[in-house]
């Protein structure tokens, strides 16, 4: 785990975002943040190994079972940003208007290196998700994202 890339993007004297450190909160959290950059998208955030890992969503998380949603993976974020609200100043990475559209406990059901089932209590969502990854190449950051159905 590192925060090299997310610190690389970012110049922390222009933005309010957390510098933030490696480090468990002991919650097992996740936050989904409403995020209005140049594209309205959500991004979905997991709080494992002592950082959150983070997929981007450019359309609303699904509420109901078996509703299928792009997930893009991208950086790894600090465990800090998971209570990051506010306005990243333009002409920086992500530049827009962020809020915190939903934020609960969770609970990691499977974990393997394409696929991760959890357990989610939040406002929102609640219930049984899956990321699953798709494609072959190991570089790929493309996974579908779904509630599961019981």
């Amino acid at each position: 785990m590192s925060l090299k890339s997310y610190r690389s993007k970012r110049d922390f004297s222009k933005t309010k975002e957390p510098n933030g450190t490696i480090k468990n909160s002991y919650n097992n959290i996740f936050v989904i943040q409403k995020h209005q950059a140049t594209h309205l998208h959500y991004d979905l955030r997991l709080e494992m190994n002592g950082v959150l890992k983070s997929w981007a969503l450019p359309k609303d998380p699904p509420l109901e079972p078996n509703i299928k949603r792009l997930a893009v993976q991208t950086e790894d974020h600090p465990v800090e940003y998971a209570n990051f609200k506010g306005v990243i100043p333009k002409g920086e990475y992500g530049a827009g208007k962020v809020e915190i559209w939903d934020k609960g406990t969770l609970s990691i059901i499977d974990k393997k290196e394409k696929k991760i089932i959890f357990l989610i209590k939040g406002k929102k969502l609640e219930g049984t998700y899956c990321l699953i990854k798709i494609g072959e190449k190991t570089d790929q950051k493309n996974w579908l994202f779904f509630k599961k159905k019981y």
